[in-house]
């Protein structure tokens, strides 16, 4: 008897689910319902942290737009260039792909405009860590909500990586 409740109880266990317990020190992630901004942004590490391209998909609007600075327009003057969302998902994707460890930490919130209804913009300030490279820097991020489903998605964000 004992026997069968030990492979039943083993029967349960994940392998390739995420740890629980500590992370770099620090405790785990768990995903979020999304119900306020922060929800998101919280996601948004741990979507990079286990490199979960489908928990990282559900986090923007349909109308998803990154904006960055890319120093070869221009004849390499340099210059602001974005893409939507279909770009950002595979160029993340391939990012997961790619590396094998992700630390994202999200320092101060430096501006907050919630002036329209429904639509919050912030600016954080954030530390990545890609194998070891780290990159800082400013995210400004635009949010709406979508009060059908109650939850809240990206639909602006804004890199300004000190390189």
């Amino acid at each position: 008897m004992l026997l069968l409740f030990l492979v039943i109880l083993a029967g349960c266990w994940n392998p390739f689910a995420p740890s629980e317990g500590l992370l770099d020190g620090v405790p785990s992630l768990t995903l979020t319902e999304q119900r306020s901004p922060d929800e998101v942004l919280q996601n948004f590490r741990y979507a990079y942290i286990y490199r979960d391209s489908i928990a990282y998909s559900k986090l923007f609007d349909t109308s998803f737009v990154f904006l960055y600075y890319d120093p070869d327009i221009g004849g390499g003057t340099g210059g602001n260039n974005y893409w939507g969302l279909d770009t950002e998902l595979r160029a993340t994707g391939g990012l997961f792909r790619t590396f094998d460890h992700f630390t994202l930490v999200w320092n101060a919130t430096i501006a907050t405009d919630t002036s329209q209804s429904g639509e919050i913009s912030l600016t954080k300030t954030f530390d990545l860590s890609i194998e070891g490279e780290l990159i800082s820097g400013n995210a400004i991020f635009d949010f709406i909500e979508d009060s059908t489903a109650n939850i809240w998605r990206i639909t602006r964000w804004e890199d300004e990586s000190f390189y």
